[in-house]
């Protein structure tokens, strides 16, 4: 057991993989000499060499359509785009031929493809550098999306994903990779689509994701207080969903709360509450909840772009509403 950043995560799950596997290999901007976006890749170019720690152009469509087809000449390719927003230049990779190559070749074609993409709201970047995108993202059969929210996460779920034999996009949101937390290297992983209970609670379920998670588990702490117990669930996956775990909890609190840093509208909250409701409508006692950001381009200013996502105090404010309407 190791305390170790979000980054640092990562970078030992690579590191791993590369070591047990050489058919592992990295790509995109930046990836070698200056280590990665956010250190993810700090020091691999120095030890595995640059055939294996590839610095590409920048152009995201390009690389991106090189991995995949590494991929389906049977090498592991994890490509790195610098940022969720970049990867709208490589959606035609994504979409047209990574997942879908392999339903159309009738399964002749496996693809062991990684993609990962930091994103979210991280501290004035701008309405470009801003976006979340990952409903987008859903709405392609084939592709399969992990949201690791811990460093322990971040360490399992990358290693799970360069093993998969589908294309698996990693979204890491950019304000995480500097948190810490415990990592057990020798644990066994749970199940990379698998979601988790953070903290157990008895009056409403609040289902979240990616750094949304941490949000939720400081309001539980907050609530608790005023003796309001709250189930927090870590999603961790939003392709598949587990929607067992989630319908488990309703079974025991009846009340739904739902956090997403994305846009409300169309978000992955609204597939999320839709699901459940439809699954789960007899176990409610009142309406899903959803809380997400607002629906316009992330303001620059400060206090204009922390306003347009949820924040811990909104979350109270909805906690409490949905268990004491009145």
């Amino acid at each position: 057991m190791k305390e170790m950043l979000y980054w640092q995560a990562l970078n030992q799950a690579l590191d791993a993989e590369m070591a047990a596997d050489e058919t592992v290999f990295i790509l995109g901007e930046d990836v070698g000499l200056f280590g990665g976006t956010y250190r993810v890749t700090e020091g691999l170019m120095a030890k595995y060499g640059e055939w294996r720690v590839r610095d590409t152009p920048i152009s995201e469509n390009s690389f991106t359509g090189l991995g995949i087809g590494a991929a389906m000449l049977g090498l592991r390719p994890v490509v790195e785009i610098m940022t969720l927003n970049f990867a709208l230049l490589a959606m035609d990779a994504l979409v047209n031929m990574a997942a879908k190559i392999p339903f159309m070749s009738g399964g002749q074609f496996s693809m062991p493809l990684t993609l990962r993409m930091p994103g979210g709201v991280a501290k004035q970047l701008g309405a470009q550098h801003s976006q979340r995108l990952e409903s987008i993202l859903m709405n392609v059969p084939g592709l399969r999306i992990v949201v690791p929210a811990t460093p322990q996460d971040a360490y399992w779920q990358l290693r799970q994903a360069i093993r998969s034999n589908d294309p698996v996009v990693v979204l890491e949101h950019e304000l995480l990779y500097f948190t810490q937390g415990r990592v057990d290297e020798g644990a066994m992983a749970p199940a990379i689509h698998q979601a988790v209970t953070r903290r157990s609670g008895e009056h409403l379920t609040c289902i979240a994701y990616s750094r949304m998670v941490q949000l939720a588990l400081q309001a539980a702490e907050t609530l608790a207080k005023e003796n309001i117990s709250m189930d927090v669930i870590d999603l961790r996956s939003l392709s598949p969903i587990d929607w067992d775990t989630c319908a488990h909890s309703l079974e025991k609190t009846h009340h739904c709360l739902i956090v997403e840093e994305d846009c409300r509208f169309a978000g992955a909250g609204a597939e999320i509450a839709a699901t459940l409701q439809e699954r789960c409508f007899f176990l409610l006692d009142a309406p899903i909840q959803r809380l997400g950001g607002l629906d316009l381009p992330t303001p620059f200013n400060r206090n204009l772009e922390s306003a347009s996502i949820p924040r811990t105090e909104d979350i109270l404010t909805a906690a409490r509403q949905l268990v004491n309407p009145g």
